[in-house]
Order: C-alpha cells, then structure tokens, then sequence
C-alpha cells in the first residue's frame, strides 16, 4: 500500500480552469462562424472571447506546472522537500506530544511521527471544501500506509484551538495561515503559540509577505520580548528548497520557516 498526499494545487482547479478556456475559446469561434450579430457586439464578444481564452490558457499552464513541481512523485518533488524540511526541526522526547495545525493528508503529522516514534502526533483540519480530496480517513490511510501508529487527526479550527494553554511540547503547520481569511494573521500564529508549552518548540511554513502576515520582524520581536528563545524567519528561498525564480512563479515569494522555542 502506497501513500497518497495528494497534490497542494487540486486538479479540480486545473480542470475548472481548463473548461473555463475552452468555453471562451467556443465562444470565440462561435462568434468568428455565425453572422447573425450586429458588428458592435460582435466585436465586443470577439475581444472577450479571445482575452478570455488567453487569461485560461495562461492560468492553466501555470497551474500545471505548480502541479508537477508539487508533486510527490514527479521530479522535483517540492512538497516532500518542505515537509521533511520542517520535521528536520522537531526533536521530540519520549512520551512527548506535538501538534500538527492544517494537517491535510497527513504529511507532515507523519513525517514528524517517523522522526519522532516515542512521540505522540496529533494533525488537526477543518477539511474545506476547497481542498475536498483532503479528509481525516485519507490521513488515516496514509498513516497506516506508512506503517505509522504514533498518530491521531481531528476536526480542528486552527483560528480558535480547542486545546488549553501550554499544551503541546510542539506545534508545526505547513502552508496553512495565508488560506485563511483574516485582517490579523499574526494573532493566529499566536493562537498556535498559545498551546505550546515552555520550552516547547514550533516549526511553522507559510508566505510570510508582508501583504499577508504585515512586519514580521517586528513580530519576531514580539515573541523575544513575550520570553521565546532562538526566533527565526527562514526564507526558503535561501534554505536551497526553491529558487528565487521559482518562489516567484509559483506565488511562493515570501514562503519563511518560522521556528523557535517557548
């Protein structure tokens, strides 16, 4: 039995955008083969037809692209590359437990198991219905897959966890905080932190553009000052996970580990 991680850009999203260029490239050539429309309109509908099956096709291309550089089994392997890259920075010690925000399918929740055994794992996501081939039993599958029992998964909102302070002797996510609508990002990586116990350590991946997140060195000295050790922001840019060109293509630009501990 093989895992399946599925893929960070969805087909789904591939295949609406393909459809979508085909429709205004039919419309186009509709248009192009009857002449039963005034030459105004025609005009009109011929320009949107074109424009739109060049914004399609350009958007399609690039989201393939993302694709089979995200994938598990293709070449570049990208996704695999930042999730080991992450559980690289989780030490766990015997009967430790860490949780894993946004877990998806599973993969960095088991990544962390496999270098921690004597740890407990815990992945938690609200499974949208935007990311739907994502689900608790496709983690739990990949976890059997692996030959992994040191993990669990749950419902979980990663804006308001339902875990008391202080709780977890490490929390990690990948990719997760920039998907999800908010003025004040930053107060959701201190909901995460909020659960960390001290001396606890965290090892979270995000684009931490200042579109997104706002100053984040201001906020890494927020966290100094709060008491957290050994903050840094580490662009994966300059880790040699991805090339600055690539970081831009991909809307990767300001893609940083954040890690540290309580």
């Amino acid at each position: 039995m093989k895992p399946n991680y599925k893929n960070w850009m969805p087909k789904g999203m591939i295949y609406a955008g393909a459809a979508g260029t085909g429709a205004f490239f039919a419309l186009y050539l509709a248009v192009r083969l009857t002449g039963r429309i005034s030459s105004g309109w025609r005009t009109a509908l011929l320009a949107i037809g074109l424009a739109g099956f060049a914004v399609g096709a350009v958007s399609t291309t690039w989201m393939t692209l993302m694709y089979r550089t995200f994938s598990y089994d293709g070449k570049r392997q990208l996704s695999r590359r930042i999730i080991e890259e992450i559980a690289a920075h989780v030490s766990l010690a015997e009967g430790s437990e860490a949780l894993d925000i946004g877990c998806g399918s599973g993969a960095l929740t088991i990544a962390c198991a496999k270098r921690n055994p004597g740890a407990r794992l815990l992945g938690v996501d609200r499974w949208g219905k935007e990311y739907a081939s994502f689900s608790k039993k496709l983690c739990e599958q990949n976890a059997k897959a692996e030959g992994v029992q040191n993990v669990s998964f749950a419902q979980g909102d990663a804006t308001h966890l339902d875990f008391p302070d202080e709780h977890f002797d490490a929390v990690v996510s990948n990719y997760v905080y920039h998907n999800i609508p908010s003025r004040d990002r930053q107060a959701i990586l201190l909901e995460t932190l909020r659960v960390l116990k001290p001396g606890g350590i965290f090892a979270l991946h995000d684009i931490f553009s200042k579109a997104k997140y706002g100053d984040m060195q201001a906020f890494l000295q927020r966290l100094r000052d709060m008491g957290y050790r050994e903050v840094q922001l580490i662009s994966t840019t300059k880790s040699n996970l991805i090339t600055p060109f690539e970081a831009v293509w991909m809307e990767l630009a300001g893609s940083a580990l954040l890690v540290g501990k309580k």
